[in-house]
């Protein structure tokens, strides 16, 4: 779709966006320690739920699966059949693996909303997206970081390389876009019901 002159003014929707998580793993959260674990972890099941429910294109990415563990089932369930791409490149870009960027590169869809479970490494493949010309969403209450400090200075560098911040809440809003929608009943049901109290949605 055609950007607008500014696409921060352009609002997602679930024809515009796509939704990338990466390295959902066990061995991962264990070196977070700069927020609760459970809530990270469920704002990043709310946001798989929600595209699951709007149909919104999701790409699942892991690293080093034997030594880190399999992606986490919550989520990995939500998509029977979907490949969770097991990067061949060891690095902290997980978008220079070419499987995974090339689900990622998906024609019309200009707006993407990457989370990892670092903070830091969500910073290199943001920048690589937008390197890409891709406009760039980071869930910021679906990640932490190995300190407090870390994962603040890692959303500041985020910001700075132009990267759109929002909270879970905000996502679902943006893509249901009003309560006329025809999904806002599984919405609230398995969104909201079910997270709202962890994660500070009402």
């Amino acid at each position: 779709m055609a950007k607008s002159i500014d696409g921060k003014l352009e609002l997602l929707t679930d024809k515009n966006s796509l939704l990338a998580l990466i390295d959902y793993q066990p061995t991962m959260f264990k070196g977070v320690a700069s927020g609760d674990k459970s809530i990270i972890k469920q704002a990043a099941i709310g946001a798989a739920k929600a595209a699951s429910i709007l149909g919104i294109p999701v790409v699942l990415s892991a690293i080093n699966p034997n030594n880190n563990g399999l992606f986490i089932s919550e989520i990995a369930s939500l998509f029977p059949g979907q490949e969770v791409f097991a990067r061949k490149v060891p690095g902290f870009d997980a978008f220079e693996d070419e499987a995974t960027w090339n689900a990622v590169k998906k024609p019309g869809k200009e707006n993407g909303c990457f989370r990892a479970v670092d903070q830091h490494v969500l910073c290199f493949y943001s920048a690589h997206g937008l390197n890409e010309d891709l406009e760039v969403y980071g869930l910021v209450d679906a990640a932490g970081d190995s300190t407090p400090d870390a994962h603040k200075y890692g959303i500041e560098r985020m910001l700075q390389a132009g990267v759109i911040p929002l909270t879970l809440e905000a996502l679902v809003s943006e893509w249901m876009h009003d309560w006329a929608n025809p999904k806002a009943g599984d919405l609230v049901k398995e969104i909201y019901s079910k997270y709202g109290a962890m994660i500070g949605l009402r």
